[in-house]
C-alpha cells in the first residue's frame, strides 16, 4: 500500500545491474496516476549475506519487490524472506522465460547476468555511442555517410537524445542542425547511405521550450530565437528543406524521446525490407 503521500517503495534486486528491472518497473508504473516511487536498486546480488542485506532494506522500507534472479536458492530465499514481512514479490523474467520455454521446448540456462554479457551486440552499442558523441549537432559532417540514420531539424526538436536513444540500439546516429539563413551542409544532401529523417516541432511550443532554456542559461534576451514569427518562418523553411529533399518528417511535438525513436526504428526497418 502507498502512505498518505502516495509514495510506494519499490525494491529492484537483480544479479545483474538491474536495468532491466528498472525499466520494466518505471514502465508499469507510468499506468498509475499520482504514484511516487522511491526505487531502491540492489544490483550485482549473488550471494546470501548480499541477499541478506537486501531483505533487511526490504524490511526497513516495507513494499514492492521485483527481481531478476535466475539462481534457484536465492530466488527461493528472496521470495521467502519477502513473506515474513508481507512485502509483495514477482520475477519479472518469469512469464517471459515460460513462454519462450514452451514455445521452444527447450530450457533455459539459468545463468546470473545473462543478459548483460559483453558480446559483440554490447560492442556495437558503445561504437554507436562514441559515434553519436562525435556526430552530435553537425560535427563530423565529412563521415556522415557512415551512419544508419541522420536526423535533421532546427534546434529544440530534440535530435541529441533520440541519437542517444537510437544509440543505445546498436545503430549509428548523427543529427545536423537547420540553422536561419545558413545553407545545409552540401554534404548532408549528398548523402546515400543513411536514412535522413526531418524532425519538426510546433513553433508554439518551440519558442516555450527556448524560453525555459535561456532561462537555464540565466538569459532572458529576445532575439530571433524566441521570437514567435521568426521561430514560425524558421519552423517552415525547415519543412520545406524537408519535401524538396524527400526525407520522411516527424513531428515531435506531443511524442516522448522514446515513441519518436520508435518511429525512426519502423522507418529504418521498412527501408532494410524488414517490416
Amino acid at each position: 500500500m502507498v502512505d498518505q503521500n502516495n509514495t510506494l517503495h519499490l525494491h529492484l534486486v537483480s544479479d545483474a545491474t538491474g536495468e532491466t528491472a528498472m525499466v520494466l518497473a518505471r514502465a508499469a508504473l507510468a499506468q498509475f496516476e499520482g504514484v511516487v516511487p522511491v526505487e531502491h536498486l540492489w544490483p550485482l546480488v549473488r550471494s546470501q549475506s548480499q541477499l541478506r542485506r537486501v531483505l533487511a532494506g526490504i524490511e526497513a522500507n516495507p513494499g514492492v519487490v521485483f527481481y531478476t534472479f535466475v539462481e534457484g536458492e536465492l530466488r527461493r530465499d528472496l521470495e521467502t524472506g519477502c513473506r515474513m514481512v508481507s512485502a509483495p514479490c514477482l520475477g519479472l523474467l518469469d512469464p517471459i522465460i515460460d513462454v519462450l520455454r514452451g514455445y521452444l521446448g527447450i530450457e533455459s540456462r539459468n545463468l546470473p547476468g545473462r543478459q548483460h554479457v559483453m558480446d559483440a551486440q554490447y560492442f556495437q552499442r558503445i561504437e554507436a555511442m562514441n559515434f553519436a558523441l562525435t556526430h552530435d549537432d553537425g560535427q563530423a559532417v565529412s563521415t556522415l555517410d557512415d551512419a544508419d540514420i541522420v536526423l535533421v531539424g532546427v534546434s529544440r526538436t530534440s535530435k541529441t537524445p533520440t541519437c542517444f536513444y537510437l544509440a543505445n540500439r546498436g545503430l549509428k546516429a548523427a543529427n545536423v542542425p537547420i540553422v536561419p539563413d545558413c545553407l545545409p551542409p552540401e554534404a548532408l544532401l549528398q548523402l546515400s547511405k543513411p536514412l535522413i529523417v526531418g524532425l519538426t516541432r510546433g513553433a508554439d511550443q518551440l519558442v516555450d521550450i527556448r524560453r525555459s532554456r535561456l532561462r537555464t542559461l540565466g538569459r532572458d534576451d529576445e532575439t530571433a530565437y524566441v521570437d514567435p514569427e521568426a521561430v514560425g518562418t524558421e519552423v517552415k523553411e525547415a519543412r520545406r528543406l524537408f519535401a524538396r529533399a524527400g526525407w520522411p518528417v516527424i513531428d515531435v511535438s506531443r511524442r516522448s524521446i522514446e515513441e519518436t525513436a520508435a518511429a525512426i526504428l519502423q522507418l529504418h526497418a521498412r527501408r532494410l525490407g524488414e517490416a
